[in-house]
């Protein structure tokens, strides 16, 4: 919401606190910052439960790469579970990004703010990652998987990297 930058400077802007003197990019009325601190309240939930699929689905895929060559039970079982996680992931990706979008186009947030354009190409490369599980998952289920267990390993630290990205951006504004 308000940084301390513009906390910091009282002659930025005009209105109450958190009705523009301190924060101009929020709503004037009461009702209509009650209904964006709902939006906001469900894309965070809906961006944790869209990463924890992105946290697990490359553990299933470091399980996978290492079945035994003869293991199609197990390798059934394993490329069953992420095809699963996938959809399910897929399914919590479109409400996060749909009310993510509502929040800056439709109630301003970040508009013209670096951190904005920063945290929008962090979303980029998030749906990067997410598509490139896609691929991976389909390499595995045609058992034509060229990468070790270790490069999953390393593989699944992405994420995390991209959600830390995005928290500093939204809590920190650095710029």
């Amino acid at each position: 919401m308000c940084d301390s930058k513009k906390a910091s400077n009282p002659g930025a802007g005009r209105g109450f606190f958190w009705r523009g003197r301190f924060c101009p990019e929020l709503p004037r009325s009461a009702p209509t910052l009650a209904a964006m601190l709902w939006v906001k309240a469900f894309h965070i939930v809906f961006v944790a439960s869209w990463f924890a699929g992105l946290f697990y689905l490359p553990r299933i895929f470091v399980n996978l790469a290492l079945v035994a060559p003869g293991s199609t039970a197990e390798h059934a079982r394993l490329v069953l579970m992420s095809r699963k996680l996938l959809r399910f992931t897929t399914i919590l990706a479109l409400p996060a990004l749909l009310l993510g979008l509502w929040l800056w186009m439709g109630y301003g947030i970040g508009r013209g703010s670096g951190w904005m354009h920063a945290k929008l190409a962090v979303v980029l490369l998030a749906l990067g990652y997410h598509h490139a599980c896609w691929l991976l998952l389909r390499r595995f289920e045609q058992g034509a998987n060229r990468r070790s267990h270790r490069w999953y390993r390393w593989f699944n630290e992405l994420p995390v990297l991209l959600l830390v990205a995005a928290v500093v951006l939204v809590v920190v504004k650095p710029f």
